[in-house]
């Protein structure tokens, strides 16, 4: 039992990871309708800028956390106004393309600046060693990331559901059409929307930095994983990417567990059963399949 908990624990931590990225890959489709390829590469660039920042600077965990999020929203902004916005009017293959070679470039550069090897990344000053519950002894570090995930992701749904901004948001990105036909402008709010997103990618990345390997190809195998969690929730529901989200990080961490080789192949099978049951994802829209 108490070992079940544990993996119960790494599951919600790494679903943490999920939800949050896939949270911004949401509200980046609903709004603009773009799908993001580059969201794996966000998500590195968030676990390599904690390691650079650590390195260069002395910035430690808890700076990265403020920091890194605040530098990839206005990188996010930067991409938008360049690149996105003047493809946006076009199939959305060509944003797909776009960000893919986005991606590709992004990962190349990183690699030409710090190589393929890993950087090094301690555990967070308080958070190293472990906490005992009853017979339980649970990492302090995991059982952080997991209330920390949490918490951040029921302060985003306060932020889309309890505020005007939110409400514009989640409108856009439910119908962006009927949105604009309220008079609202859908079109003032793609670009720190995006920014948004990018940004959500970067706490992800941020909190996979202490107990994951920060390389430049850490977001190849994240955003496949992303996509699952995104059609099994729904493409484009915001409520669906979060709950997918921490689904998926059980799913993971329970093949982990008990059927090591089959660990990633069972999210799959998961994505592959409830698209056969509804084709939309758990939470999204049957006009979406």
């Amino acid at each position: 039992m108490s070992a079940f908990i544990q993996y119960t624990l790494q599951g919600l931590a790494t679903g943490g990871f999920y939800a949050l990225a896939a949270l911004g890959l949401a509200v980046i489709f609903g709004v603009m309708g773009v799908v993001n390829f580059s969201h794996g590469a966000m998500y590195m660039l968030g676990a390599v800028g904690s390691a650079v920042l650590l390195d260069v600077a002395d910035v430690p965990f808890w700076g990265a956390l403020v920091i890194v999020p605040i530098l990839l929203f206005l990188f996010g902004i930067l991409v938008e106004r360049l690149l996105v916005r003047w493809l946006l009017g076009l199939d959305p293959l060509y944003n797909f393309l776009l960000t893919f070679g986005l991606t590709l470039l992004i990962v190349d550069l990183v690699k030409r600046r710090y190589g393929v090897s890993g950087l090094p990344y301690e555990l967070p000053a308080g958070l190293e060693g472990r906490v005992s519950v009853g017979g339980l002894s649970l990492s302090s570090y995991q059982l952080f990331a997991a209330f920390f995930s949490v918490a951040l992701c029921l302060a985003v749904w306060m932020l889309l559901t309890k505020t005007r901004i939110g409400m514009i948001v989640r409108a856009s990105t439910e119908d962006a059409e009927r949105t604009r036909a309220l008079g609202i402008n859908v079109g003032r709010w793609v670009t720190p929307v995006f920014g948004f997103g990018i940004a959500l990618a970067g706490v992800a990345g941020v909190l996979a930095a202490p107990f994951r390997a920060i390389t430049a190809d850490m977001g190849s195998n994240f955003i496949i994983i992303l996509f699952a969690v995104v059609v099994i929730g729904g493409l484009g529901s915001i409520l669906g990417a979060v709950v997918a989200g921490f689904l998926v990080g059980l799913v993971e961490a329970y093949g982990q567990a008990y059927a090591p080789s089959f660990a990633q192949v069972l999210i799959f099978v998961l994505m592959a059963a409830v698209v056969l049951v509804r084709p939309a994802g758990l939470f999204g829209r049957e006009e979406a399949s």
